[in-house]
């Protein structure tokens, strides 16, 4: 192929090398009033009086909003295709707050300094209450963070705000208790993950305007420009139709950027003044209100025969959802969804979770979405229940993983139609060198070094619910424009969705212009989110391809005078194959798209959507290398090997990259990342002093690889790689620390402390 699986460097990688202005301060106009929010001291509070005067007095002030200004109509912030799956728990300002950092007031100024005077002024007198931060007492707690009666769960997921559930449910296959009591070998096992900040180089911001027409125009660095239109369009109680949303570059989401963290702040500044507004979030703020990954503890039974062919799994997930809802219910899915389908032996399953309200920040959607969390939590107990039978974990992988074209019940019934797991198994074991290094090796000066592995699976979007998008139109002199709307994050999807436009248009890669997303403009996709870019969107490239070049056939008949079956396209041109002498042979796209420009009835334009009643999960292996101080606990990781199923990728090089970097984040939850709370329920990490993010020296030697299968119903037979790569650090690093000191780590982050005390 031309342009698929080649490694095309992205389109934008010299304007964001060299600066060039491309981000949303950039583009926001210059006379924007600045907007920043008073936040609570308090985790559980009532606002009972708030004095405003003074603060409306500073010179500069546009205007101050507190609770009083505001609709009272609930919302969610989720960005999730509607009904949203999350409950309608917000509103934009609240008289009850419910962590340290909510929102209590608005302010807008024409400087920064008149703002922070103005925030300095508001007096507010709170009822203070008990906060609920334990997840373990939040479920039937008297103490509700959710009392209110307009509280409402769209689809029926088992929540009720009443006892701080926002999603409760069970789910069985098979009789598991039955098939458990007759295992031979057993493990029952509990697993902690804390909270993980995104951290992604760009802070939440948004730049708010009215246009000529009176609509409010959103410049935003979100993942998700149509579901903030919409959501934009309920908190201020104002038609969808009088918003457009429009996505510039952004400088990192990994899921932060799927939650409405900042936009509904500055938006209803521009509504209530007319004024141009924007908000950008300091990293203070994005580390205190922002929207981090789940905290989730996960129990998990294993059992299995004699011959370590295991035959139940039961998994239940706790997981904390902190003061609102925002994807809590969906998140909590993938805990089991895609950790308990990785083995494809049980007779029996069960997976049952609660996802409870707690006076902490609120979580939201976190590259891995889950899964992460679940993943860790299986490939640990995989390992336990190794080595209480004496065998290698590998050994016991191997008998029991999910190979092609085996059914996954566990996984909504999908049949594993691409998966090359077995063969990504065995290449990290390969690349780390397993067969020399298992179980660990004495280094001598006290230190040993030892091997661990995980695998993990995820999905290619949200099966019978997301929707991708494209368009693409002949233009004069023969060129392309293609809008798409879906939001490249970094990721690369504008070059990588172009790379498949162009292999099917057999044109030049510079022959296709994309433009990234204008609500107003583009065609509706349900955003950058659920690994859904490359395989859904990438989709619809095809089908729209497919779509114009009959189009540009049915045209060309028209100009050669000659039946469509006549004609064969071939990039550049058109051309007959059995033209009679004399008559035209051929006509070339640039001379297609010149005359279409008059005397023309039919655009030459193609819009084409697509969804999938599947979402064929991506796989890899990791395996990770670690050298141990038994001294003093110290960890040090040596290397880390991902093998990685993501189908056939569209572009190596942008694969590659995305493998790295999710590795890199994957090592951090793993090692470094955490998030903990004061007895008042503030947090502790809320800077880059104390919240520690590896660097490049701190992840070791990364190598990577890829074992290619064909998916069917992808472009070109491409998967999605976009979280997968992040879920096998955390248990492959805890397997490494077990076989290197017999120290089992179960609550995440992994630090010399823990396993220093382990030894002990």
């Amino acid at each position: 192929m031309k342009y698929v699986n080649q490694p095309v460097r992205k389109t934008d990688a010299m304007s964001l090398v060299t600066g060039k202005p491309v981000y949303t301060d950039d583009l926001a106009p210059k006379d924007c009033l600045i907007v920043k929010v008073l936040r609570s001291p308090h985790a559980n509070a009532w606002v009972e009086d708030i004095k405003t005067g003074t603060a409306e007095k500073v010179a500069g002030i546009a205007c101050v909003l507190t609770y009083k200004d505001v609709p009272q109509k609930r919302f969610t912030l989720a960005g999730q295709t509607a009904p949203e799956m999350s409950p309608d728990d917000r509103l934009i300002l609240d008289r009850h707050v419910r962590f340290v950092g909510d929102a209590v007031a608005i302010v807008a100024g024409e400087t920064e300094e008149a703002v922070d005077k103005a925030l300095k002024r508001i007096r507010v007198d709170y009822r203070v209450e008990t906060p609920v931060l334990d997840i373990h007492k939040a479920k039937d707690n008297p103490i509700l963070v959710h009392p209110e009666d307009d509280w409402k769960l769209k689809i029926p997921l088992g929540g009720d705000n009443k006892r701080n559930l926002c999603a409760s449910a069970v789910e069985e296959h098979g009789n598991v208790d039955e098939v458990l009591a007759k295992c031979k070998y057993t493990v029952e096992r509990t697993y902690h993950t804390r909270a993980n900040q995104q951290t992604m180089m760009e802070t939440f911001r948004t730049a708010c305007y009215m246009d000529h027409f009176g609509r409010l125009i959103v410049l935003s660095s979100t993942q998700i420009p149509f579901h903030v239109r919409r959501i934009v369009g309920r908190a201020l109680d104002i038609p969808a139709s009088k918003v457009r949303v429009i996505k510039p570059r952004i400088g990192g989401g990994f899921g932060a950027k799927q939650t409405v963290v900042a936009e509904v702040y500055p938006a209803i500044v521009t509504m209530k003044t007319g004024k141009p507004a924007k908000i950008i979030y300091s990293r203070y703020e994005s580390q205190i209100a922002s929207s981090p990954r789940h905290e989730m503890e996960v129990k998990v039974k294993l059992g299995c025969d004699d011959n370590g062919i295991l035959q139940a799994m039961d998994v239940y997930t706790l997981s904390n959802t902190g003061a609102f809802g925002e994807h809590g219910p969906t998140t909590v899915g993938l805990s089991g969804h895609k950790s308990i389908p990785l083995y494809g032996t049980p007779k029996a399953f069960r997976f049952a979770y609660d996802v409870v309200y707690t006076n902490r920040m609120s979580a939201g959607a976190y590259r891995g979405y889950g899964a992460t969390q679940g993943i860790f939590a299986v490939e640990s107990a995989i390992d336990e229940l190794a080595a209480q039978m004496g065998m290698n974990p590998i050994e016991l992988r191997k008998k029991n993983m999910i190979r092609q074209g085996q059914v996954m019940p566990a996984y909504y019934g999908e049949t594993a139609n691409s998966c090359a797991l077995d063969r990504c198994v065995d290449k990290a074991m390969e690349m780390i060198g397993w067969d020399e290094k298992y179980p660990r090796k004495d280094m001598g000066n006290g230190k040993v070094r030892a091997v661990g592995l995980a695998m993990a699976m995820q999905g290619s979007a949200i099966s019978g619910v997301d929707v991708g998008s494209v368009t693409i139109k002949v233009n004069d002199d023969g060129f392309y424009s293609m809008t798409i709307g879906a939001s490249d994050m970094g990721t690369g999807c504008d070059t990588t969705l172009a790379q498949v436009a162009a292999e099917c248009l057999d044109c030049e890669l510079d022959d296709i212009v994309v433009y990234g997303v204008d609500t107003d403009i583009s065609p509706y996709d349900s955003g950058s989110y659920a690994s859904s870019t490359a395989y859904l969107t990438g989709m619809a490239v095809v089908k729209t391809c497919e779509s114009l070049k009959k189009k540009i056939l049915k045209k060309a008949a028209e100009y050669l005078n000659c039946s469509e079956d006549d004609l064969e396209f071939t990039g550049k041109t058109v051309r007959r194959l059995n033209a009679p002498e004399g008559e035209q042979a051929e006509i070339t796209l640039k001379d297609i798209g010149n005359k279409a420009m008059c005397f023309n009835e039919e655009a030459l334009q193609a819009t084409e959507s697509h969804t999938s009643p599947v979402s064929p999960p991506p796989f890899m292996a990791g395996a990770a290398e670690v050298e141990i101080d038994k001294e003093t606990g110290h960890i040090e990781l040596i290397q880390f090997a991902a093998a990685v199923d993501c189908g056939t990728p569209l572009n190596e090089n942008l694969a590659r990259v995305q493998t790295e970097g999710g590795l890199a984040q994957g090592i951090g939850m793993a090692m470094y990342e955490d998030v903990t709370y004061s007895d008042q329920g503030r947090v502790h990490e809320n800077s880059f002093m104390q919240y520690k993010v590896p660097s490049r020296l701190d992840i070791g030697k990364v190598q990577v690889e890829f074992e290619c299968s064909y998916e069917p119903t992808g472009p070109f037979g491409a998967k999605s790689i976009g979280e997968i790569v992040i879920n096998t650090p955390s248990p492959a690093i805890a397997n490494a620390v077990y076989n290197a000191v017999g120290v089992r780590i179960r609550e995440l982050p992994i630090t010399d402390e823990k396993i220093f005390m382990g030894m002990k």
